[in-house]
């Protein structure tokens, strides 16, 4: 019986060594298999003894994990190299307020150049796009407002979209600057034209309609409304291809033909083309120009068609026994042009706007012509390369300057 007992002791310390070794054992590999999941997870076995199902399953999960992880870092990169190149402005807002991610383009548009960790009134400093801001965080709606900044000459749309996972807000902000710009450009084109057109109508129809009453018949005044109608019809024309240069111009469907020209041949062959007008208007038009000049690389009928303009400006505003002096001298890595005259000048305030389309300085030189001569000669200077400016002082005259490049 006491045998039976020791034996039976005796099994049951044997098992419970045999046990208590497995356990420790493996209890040991999971350390060491834990350990390799903390410090090189890379370098996971898929076929530890005893343990071949868990790091087998472990094994796939972690390549799971990282194509997970590998795609996500691909999407979050290509979001960020859009969020780069955007050319809105783009805030991440959270719900304190404060600005937990800004692209280059939110940083240029509020002139800020590290805008996290403060606060959206503090990075816009606009109190409309923060009460747009506020109403968003309030409301829980997408708010949207376009803004007029005067300080910073900017009319930006702000559209503030609430973030209902954060309780935070994405901003975005897009600079209409330009774009309003532009719709005031076409505005005022339209504006123009629409009041350019009605005089020479309106001139058109009272002529017509005389002649239908029965001036037609008078030998006198017959003839003189025909050739009022004329001229008329001459300026809507010449008004119409003047448009159509101009928009061709601007659109770049006008090729340019480059070309070796002398700039003194450049001026003389435009003197003979206008020396007949000069002459009837009685004044004296005369070239300075050295023959020693290099030539420049351009258009002659562009650059022909620049200088015919400037002329004829300048004979529309010179007074009978004036003078009108085309020059032309060397400029750093270009030849400057000039037409000089001694017309009634331009006022200061008016200097920077004679070149726009249409602009008038005052009410002493709404003589003939279109006010497109002028845009279309600034067009085709910076088609060149080059550039084009006014001096000018009232009773004085007016130098208008272009310079073109030499050509190498």
């Amino acid at each position: 019986m006491n045998f039976t007992v020791w034996t039976t002791v005796f099994f049951l310390f044997l098992l419970a060594a045999f046990f208590g070794w497995r356990y420790y054992d493996l209890k040991r590999r999971i350390d060491r298999y834990i350990k390799l999941i903390k410090y090189s997870p890379e370098n996971l076995p898929t076929d530890v003894k005893n343990l071949e199902s868990l790091s087998s399953a472990i094994s796939s999960l972690q390549t799971t994990f990282d194509l997970q992880l590998s795609t996500s870092q691909s999407e979050t990169a290509r979001l960020a190299t859009v969020l780069e190149q955007l050319t809105d402005g783009v805030l991440i807002v959270d719900s304190a307020g404060q600005v937990q991610f800004a692209n280059p383009a939110a940083r240029k548009l509020f002139g800020v150049s590290d805008p996290l960790g403060h606060s959206v009134a503090e990075v816009v400093r606009n109190h409309q796009l923060v009460e747009t801001w506020r109403r968003c965080q309030q409301l829980h709606e997408l708010q949207s407002e376009s803004v007029d900044i005067p300080a910073r000459h900017q009319f930006v749309q702000f559209i503030a979209i609430p973030d209902k996972h954060s309780n935070g807000s994405l901003l975005l902000i897009q600079d209409l600057t330009r774009v309003r710009k532009l719709e005031t450009v076409r505005r005022d084109f339209v504006s123009n034209v629409s009041h350019e057109l009605r005089t020479p109508l309106a001139s058109l129809k009272a002529l017509t309609e005389t002649l239908q009453s029965g001036a037609l018949s008078d030998p006198q005044a017959g003839p003189r409304f025909l050739g009022r109608i004329s001229t008329e019809v001459d300026a809507l024309t010449q008004m119409a291809q003047e448009l159509l240069d101009l928009s061709r111009i601007e659109s770049g469907q006008v090729e340019l033909i480059l070309v070796s020209l002398h700039p003194k041949k450049l001026l003389l062959n435009v003197m003979d083309r206008m020396k007949m007008q000069a002459e009837r208007s009685h004044i004296n038009l005369h070239i300075k120009c050295e023959d020693t000049l290099r030539q420049i690389k351009g258009d002659k009928m562009r650059l022909e068609q620049v200088l015919v303009n400037l002329i004829h400006n300048a004979i529309k505003f010179t007074k009978p026994e004036g003078e009108i002096v085309l020059e032309a001298e060397a400029a750093t890595s270009a030849i400057r042009f000039a037409v000089r005259d001694t017309g009634i000048g331009i006022p200061a305030e008016s200097l920077s706007r004679v070149f726009e389309r249409f602009y008038r300085a005052d009410s002493s030189r709404t003589g003939s012509g279109t006010g497109l001569g002028l845009s279309i000669s600034k067009h085709i200077v910076d088609a060149h390369n080059g550039k084009i400016w006014v001096e000018s002082e009232e009773g004085r005259g007016s130098v208008f300057y272009f310079e073109i490049p030499i050509f190498e």
